[in-house]
């Protein structure tokens, strides 16, 4: 019976909490469990601002990972995966404890949130542009682009559909994270890698882009179609 509870608990709090958007990625699952854990573990005095607060100095430790690794090291990267834990942090729970504590402001959130994710990602981008080699600094210049790109995706989605979407299929900010993780890891062992998985992402992200906009043309041809008739 108790274990009937705790579950009807959590499928009310997983509603309410998540239920300003659709998530179609793969880690979707576990992430959601773990949000809904640690919403109920953050301090009263932390506002949903101050979650935003946290995510932004997780991208100045991402940033700063890549300006220590040029100067002491590649070793100095390792510390932009905490950095990449603590966005997420911030970032996955600031709109969520606001829907937690049933403090939500819809709009005032959603523009928030937007900004905050355009200005970690030029952090990030501009991370790796100092850090790459004169080569290959094009890319973190095109990462920044790309993720720009998919971010207009979803706001004319929302527009278009009025459904808000972070994720292209499989694949979100969460698996992003983690690929950079991965990527980080891989440039300590073996230097110059980030350069050429620097490439795969960028043009991963392009493809990905690519097929967005396809199906959102088409979303916004449906719709003219549909409102022609009504």
């Amino acid at each position: 019976m108790a274990l009937n509870l705790v579950s009807e608990t959590e499928i009310v709090n997983r509603k309410k909490v998540f239920s300003d958007r659709e998530r179609t990625n793969i880690l979707k699952r576990g992430e959601q469990k773990l949000i809904l854990f640690l919403l109920q573990k953050v301090p009263s005095f932390i506002s949903p601002n101050g979650m935003t607060a946290i995510g932004m100095i997780g991208s100045f430790i991402v940033f700063s990972a890549f300006i220590l690794a040029i100067f002491y090291g590649r070793a100095y990267l390792l510390i932009g995966i905490f950095g990449l834990a603590v966005n997420w942090f911030g970032d996955s729970l600031d709109g969520r404890l606001a829907y937690f504590r049933e403090t939500p402001r819809k709009w005032y959130g959603f523009a928030l949130d937007i900004m905050m994710d355009w200005l970690s990602i030029i952090l990030i981008g501009l991370g790796y542009y100092f850090y790459a080699s004169i080569d290959f600094k094009v890319f973190g210049f095109l990462f920044v682009v790309f993720y720009g790109w998919s971010m207009i995706i979803s706001l004319l989605r929302y527009k278009i559909i009025g459904n808000y979407k972070i994720d292209s299929g499989n694949l979100g900010p969460t698996e992003l994270r983690v690929i950079i993780s991965l990527i980080l890891v891989l440039e300590v062992f073996i230097e110059g890698s980030i350069s050429y998985l620097a490439i795969a992402i960028t043009i991963l992200l392009f493809i990905i882009n690519s097929i967005d906009s396809v199906k959102l043309l088409k979303a916004g041809d449906l719709r003219d179609r549909e409102e022609k008739r009504s």
